[in-house]
């Protein structure tokens, strides 16, 4: 299965090559599809391709194909993740025929079946695979509903729609309005507090979740927060407010667009953060850092190492083998972009680093 940072690398690559004609082949095999099944399908389209009017592509689409079937013999059933092939001519050379594939096991489940030949490989599928996939949780609401809701990557799942039963405008006067007002009142506030105990029964074991974004129209959502009874761990979590028009599900995206600017930020502002952690330590208690490759690998044998800090240029295969060693001792593994001032120096100073458990000579 390859990782998010090699990943990254095959699509740039693949994202190069252009066909003379529709001649490159993208087959996506989703998780858990029989792999026999799509080896017939890519026989019977061998006869489609034999109608090919140019002898040159005819030959390079049929010679792709028989290339993919032979590859697809090597495995007894589809990865648990699936399956993405590339295949097709990628020679610069016009009669000089290069016939080259790419077989790759995503690093998350593909879910959809793809067929294509055409001048450039379908790449989107993977693409979303690489982009960011951290957690916020999302709650919109105002006096009469919410809802709940995950931000997961650029995907909106709603989790849990609740509505207080509140009537609107009350029509008596005189005593009756005011005893009417209180029970409402009475209603609204039991609501919040139910929206309390759904937030946490939804985020407060979510070990992974970031954030939490909350919104809605007019003063709500601020009422909420004082009057909700959410618990102080939750509370702790919101990292923006917004105004938005609506608290039903249309709500959650107008909430999460109405929140870019502190998404973006919060992204750059974690990577800075632990390279900070790493640099002061390393100024101020040298014995609980390691740096370097053959040091990091050092710390990571002993078990040592608690979090590995990995410039995002670091070559493939020394990526692998630190994601391998770190996952046997339970490590964490950051890999940090070379965008920012800090993440630059630390390309410049060691391009792998660790904060350690303990020190190690």
């Amino acid at each position: 299965m390859e990782s998010k940072t090699k990943l990254k690398r095959i699509i740039q690559e693949l994202e190069k090559y252009r066909g003379r004609h529709t001649e490159l082949i993208t087959v996506y095999i989703p998780a858990g599809y029989n792999i026999n099944v799509i080896a017939k399908q890519l026989e019977a389209e061998k006869s489609t391709a034999s109608n090919i009017k140019s002898k040159t592509t005819r030959k390079n689409v049929i010679d792709a194909l028989e290339k993919i079937i032979r590859h697809l013999k090597l495995y007894k059933q589809t990865p648990a993740n699936g399956l993405a092939i590339f295949c097709g001519n990628v020679s610069e050379k016009e009669g000089q025929p290069d016939i080259k594939i790419w077989a790759i096991e995503p690093p998350q489940p593909l879910n959809i079946k793809i067929y294509r030949c055409d001048q450039r490989f379908l790449l989107e599928p993977l693409k979303e695979m690489i982009k960011t996939t951290d957690i916020y949780g999302l709650v919109v609401i105002d006096r009469k509903e919410a809802t709940l809701g995950l931000l997961e990557g650029k995907s909106i799942r709603v989790i849990k729609h609740l509505t207080s039963g509140a009537p609107g405008k009350i029509k008596a006067g005189g005593q009756s309005a005011l005893r009417f007002s209180r029970i409402i009142e009475g209603i609204v506030k039991e609501f919040y507090r139910r929206v309390a105990e759904a937030m946490k029964e939804a985020f407060f074991d979510m070990k992974e979740l970031k954030g939490i974004l909350l919104g809605g129209p007019g003063p709500s959502k601020e009422t909420f927060l004082k009057e909700g009874q959410l618990v102080t761990e939750l509370k702790n979590k919101i990292i923006a407010i917004r105004d938005i028009g609506y608290a039903n599900e249309y709500g959650l995206e107008d909430l999460v667009n109405a929140c870019q600017d502190v998404l973006a930020k919060k992204e750059v502002s974690e990577e800075k953060q632990i390279l900070t952690k790493f640099f002061e330590m390393l100024a101020k208690n040298k014995s609980k850092v390691a740096y370097g490759i053959e040091n990091v690998m050092k710390a990571l044998q002993l078990g040592s190492a608690d979090t590995v800090i990995v410039s995002s240029s670091i070559d493939d295969e020394t990526l692998k083998k630190i994601e391998e060693m770190a996952k046997n001792i339970s490590a964490k593994v950051v890999i940090v972009s070379n965008e920012t001032s800090e993440g630059k120096q630390f390309e410049n100073f060691a391009k792998v680093g660790a904060i350690l458990r303990f020190c190690i000579e």
